[in-house]
This record gives structure tokens, sequence and C-alpha cells, in this order.
């Protein structure tokens, strides 16, 4: 089994149709989502990420017909349709399906989806980046409080700029120029021990992975920063590494011209973040 969406009160394997041509969502991108995983028999902070998607659905002035903990019952029930342990990817959707007028999305034809689907973790052996081209908008340009689609298409050409030069992920700015995030996670640097992050100044998501790893962090004495970082840091950090929901912490290896190894401090991060997955759902 590779898929299964949960759609109108049933769950229908594979590619399944949800929305049509007329659709507010096709036409003008009134969708939102959230990603969780469960990986190992575990889904960490599940919770968060469906809590999550109702704030966001609601600053796209949609209206949620389920709460927080039906979306997450509903998830753990699709969880049950794959073989135990299943590495999973867990994607909720709301979507407005009519307009009030031409650009103004009707709240009451909010609908939802659930997708479940089989996605390999990640292994850490690490990836490569580059500095991009492409800027993070801030939130009076985007909506960039909410975890909506139409955030993706300027990472993915991001993304694409990324591997035109040979590089796996791209490390994108804020308007201003400092650094803000990967395109696809949040991003962290390493300087003499201590755990550097950018600040959330509204142009990226203050990741659930990257919040809840904080959390762990310091609990464990370790000492981290949330500032704003330059460009210039990331070619002087000892370390580099991500956090995000689908890999949960990956290390970079490369920066530019820079070879990396995974360091002390991912690898503590790392180990946090796992002893959390296996101990709390």
């Amino acid at each position: 089994m590779v898929s299964q969406t949960y759609i109108d009160g049933d769950w229908i394997e594979g590619n399944v149709p949800l929305i049509g041509a007329d659709s507010h969502a096709i036409w003008l991108g009134s969708i939102t989502f959230d990603g969780a995983r469960a990986f190992e028999g575990v889904t960490p902070d599940l919770d968060r990420h469906c809590q999550r998607l109702i704030n966001s659905t609601k600053v796209m002035n949609m209206e949620p017909m389920l709460s927080a903990g039906e979306i997450e019952e509903l998830a753990l029930d699709g969880i049950k349709q794959f073989a135990p342990g299943s590495a999973l990817y867990i994607r909720p959707m709301f979507w407005a399906d009519a307009a009030l007028d031409v650009l103004v999305p009707d709240p009451e034809s909010t609908k939802f989806a659930l997708t479940i689907f089989e996605a390999a973790m990640p292994t850490g052996a690490g990836f490569s980046c580059c500095l991009s081209n492409y800027r993070r908008p801030g939130p009076e340009s985007a909506p960039t409080d909410a975890k909506a689609s139409c955030h993706y298409p300027n990472s993915s050409r991001a993304l694409v700029e990324a591997r035109k030069r040979g590089y796996q992920n791209p490390v994108m700015r804020d308007g201003l120029g400092h650094v803000a995030e990967f395109a696809t996670s949040n991003i962290w640097i390493v300087k003499d021990g201590i755990a550097i992050t950018p600040v959330p100044n509204g142009s990226f998501l203050n990741g659930i992975t990257r919040q809840r790893l904080i959390e762990l962090m310091r609990a464990d004495g370790m000492q981290v920063e949330e500032r704003t970082v330059r460009v210039e840091d990331l070619m002087t950090a000892d370390e580099i590494f991500n956090t995000g929901n689908y890999g949960k912490v990956q290390p970079v290896i490369r920066y530019e011209d820079r070879d990396l190894q995974p360091g002390p401090v991912y690898q503590r991060t790392r180990e946090l973040y796992w002893d959390f997955a296996h101990t709390k759902r």
C-alpha cells in the first residue's frame, strides 16, 4: 500500500481526484496543509501539526469543519492501514471550493482531505547546499504565518536553481538579506559549541520540530541562540544542519565550496529528538 486518502468519510487508495476546474483552490491558491510523520511506531508532535493546520486555515480566511483533535484521530486511524512501523508522511489539507466573489474564498465552501503515504526517512548521511538568489517574502507581502501552498512555488524555483548548480538544497534569505531557512526546512549553524538559528521575523515558519528541539536542547544544557544570521556566518560555521518534519534533523556535508562533517552538536540534537519521539507520542 503506497497511499491512502480520507475524503467525505471514506479511505480511498491511490491518487484520488479532489478538486474541480472551477474550484477557488486550483484557480487562486486557497489551500493549506500540514505535514507530520509516523516512523518506527511513533508520531511525534502530531497534535501540534494538526493544530497548526487549523490556525493556517483561519489565516487564509477559510473555516475548518474539523478540530485538531478530530484530524489527529483520523490520522491515527489511517496509519493503522499500513504495516506497523512504516515510515509515513501524514498530510491533512483544507481548501476553498467556491468564492464569495472572484478573489475571496467562501469560508462555507471549505473542504478537507487527509492523505497518508509511504515515505522513507532520510538516513542522516547529509546533504549539500548553496546560497539561493530567491528570497522569502515578509508578512506584508504573503501569508507567512500560514503553512499555505502558495508559498511553495518560490521554494521550488530555489530548489531547481540549486540542483542546476549541483547542490541538493538552497539557503534562502529574507528581504533584508539575512539567512532565513532552507527551501524545505529550518536552518541551524554551530559556532564554538553554540547552536544558532535565525530568530523568527515573519519571513519563515517557526517550525514545530525547530520549537521542539529548542526545548530539548536547552533542557539538556546546550547553549542555543535565536538571532540574526548573516550569510558570512555560514562560511565560518563549525557545523550546519537542518530541522524539519520530513527528515527531522539532518546534517549539511557541503556548503558552497566548503566540505563539512556532522559534528557533536548535530549528533546530540538528533539523539535528543529520537529519544523524545520514542518516549512521547
